[in-house]
């Protein structure tokens, strides 16, 4: 790392400890060459192998926290005993409110407030979600250690011996909520194994290696972090934490601290390129990619940073990324706008998913049989997906349940069309489609690539004779602000001039609605917003339009 973060002085391997495998015990039905897949015993293998590499580094507050890999294990078997010594039983749920900070991974986190997020992090073998309990932030700190004190005895006497379960690999693991982009959260309930096999998708899609420094912007409560808090321990990896986004502290973390990895939705990518503190890069920094499809220009400007995009595209439900755009060679002969239309495509499957395709819709809510779409690149169905990486079910919702898994394939929810190569692009959600004059559209893709577009989201707007027709509300870059302020009219006709020489006609925005930031601009005093995790809000730009 290029800022030499020492261990923290309690982060000092403790003497005589193992961290066997071994320890934990086999289900009695596993054959005794066999285990159940669950991503717990990363921990013990990395404090095993490298128990005096820095492991978490949480630099940027009042009182810095460092912990080696054999520190962390060791806190960990510590809270394990505290919970249990706190009356947690099989069965039960756990959820911490925080930000990201070093306690966050061995804990899922919800910062908003705005669903509890329930899972332990650190006793996936313990507890399988009942009951549910809440640690506050309040509670953190110093009383975070008390409690912590509290299993530290156990841990002395009984060591991981004495947490000796090996629970049923598809025993619920994570339970997490659903960013509501189209209505109410759902609660996501994930396994172990499906734990296990994302966070090693994701290693091995990422690169990611023992050298690596990931740094930890995405907010970990959103899919439990994508299941990198586990991938990156797996590679025996550094990560850096940060309690909220602070672009000029990304910056010092990029120049200063060695980082190699990092995750985040476009917005958040806009924000980075466009910070003041943003400039060329001493090494090449990867950066995954999901919520929307990278424009040409948020490429360009994160390339000539020294940013490599990596598109990734998955759900909640899916344990985050599921599929990857998957670059290829010959790409480094196109132009940029070429390679940026290629990169908007969500690709293919992960190693360790299995299936994503496109199909019709079902012709009804018993129809089982699945027909997939041509692989034409125009015909749009819906994208569904199978295998290792698809959660369990929707927390005590049955009906919600069957819906997701008709055909025994969940469905997304995502319309897309299905290339030749095999490739899927999504088009948009099933419920953000525009359809005007009986044509789908909603390309706000290419109405990005103008050059003085920052930011645009596309939603239908009623019209009297097609029915409804596209309403793009436009965020323009700085530089370019001062240009249109008192001619909105001229901009708009402008934008709508550059759409036609992308798009047919019914594809072009009706209207254009300029705004100061999409987060946080008024009109008609509704508040347009985002998700916590930076997916804008089209919940909240409909009822704006509905309005008008």
């Amino acid at each position: 790392m290029g800022t030499d973060f020492q261990p923290t002085r309690e982060s000092t391997p403790p003497p005589n400890v193992s961290y066997q495998q071994s320890v934990l015990g086999l289900a009695p039905n596993v054959h005794p060459l066999k285990s159940h897949k669950n991503p717990f015993p990363f921990i013990l293998r990395a404090a095993a192998v490298y128990p005096d590499k820095l492991a978490i580094a949480h630099p940027d507050v009042k009182h810095p926290a460092f912990y080696t890999y054999a520190v962390w294990a060791q806190r960990i078997q510590n809270m394990a005993y505290a919970l249990i010594q706190a009356g947690i039983r099989p069965g039960d749920r756990v959820a911490v409110i925080t930000p990201n900070w070093s306690h966050t991974f061995w804990n899922i986190v919800d910062p908003n407030l705005s669903s509890l997020i329930a899972t332990s992090r650190i006793s996936l073998r313990i507890l399988i979600f009942l009951r549910l309990f809440v640690m506050t932030q309040a509670e953190l700190g110093d009383p975070y250690e008390s409690f912590l004190s509290a299993g530290r005895v156990f841990s002395a006497e009984k060591g991981w011996a004495g947490l000796d379960v090996e629970p049923d690999e598809n025993a619920g693991a994570v339970l997490c909520y659903t960013s509501g982009t189209t209505g109410r959260p759902k609660g996501v309930l994930t396994t172990l194994r499906g734990s296990y096999l994302a966070a090693i998708g994701n290693v091995v899609e990422g690169q990611i290696s023992r050298e690596s420094t990931y740094l930890w912007i995405l907010p970990m409560f959103h899919a439990a972090g994508w299941t990198y808090p586990w991938a990156n321990v797996f590679a025996c990896a550094t990560q850096i934490t940060m309690r909220s986004v602070d672009y000029p502290l990304i910056w010092k973390h990029f120049l200063d601290s060695g980082v190699t990895h990092y995750c985040g939705a476009p917005t958040v990518q806009i924000g980075i390129v466009n910070d003041p503190a943003a400039r060329p890069l001493p090494r090449t920094i990867s950066a995954v990619i999901a919520g929307a499809a990278p424009t040409a220009h948020l490429i360009s400007q994160l390339e000539q940073k020294g940013i490599k995009p990596v598109h990734v595209y998955g759900l909640t439900e899916t344990y985050g990324p599921f599929t990857r755009c998957y670059d290829q060679p010959h790409w480094k002969t196109l132009t940029l706008e070429q390679r940026a239309k290629l990169m908007a495509r969500q690709g293919q499957s992960f190693a360790t998913a299995q299936d994503a395709r496109v199909v019709y819709p079902p012709q009804d809510e018993n129809d089982e049989e699945l027909r997939d779409v041509p692989k034409d690149g125009r015909t749009v169905g819906e994208v569904l997906m199978r295998g290792n990486i698809v959660m369990k079910e929707y927390f005590r919702d049955p009906e919600a349940t069957r819906k997701a898994f008709q055909g025994r394939h969940f469905h997304s929810g995502d319309l897309a069309v299905w290339h030749p190569d095999g490739v899927i692009q999504v088009v948009d959600r099933s419920k953000d489609l525009i359809i005007s004059g009986g044509e789908v559209n909603n390309y706000p893709c290419e109405l990005s690539s103008h050059p003085h577009v920052l930011e645009v989201s596309v939603v239908a707007r009623s019209h009297p004779k097609w029915g409804e027709r596209p309403m793009a509300f436009v965020v323009l870059r700085p530089e370019h602000a001062a240009k249109w302020k008192d001619n909105h009219g001229g901009f708009a006709t402008e934008l709508i001039r550059h759409a036609r020489t992308l798009l047919p006609g019914f594809a072009c925005p009706e209207w254009v609605q300029m705004v100061d930031e999409l987060p946080v601009s008024q009109m008609h005093n509704i508040h347009i917003s985002k998700t916590s995790t930076g997916k804008i809000l089209k919940t909240n730009l409909r009822k704006v339009v509905a309005k008008l």
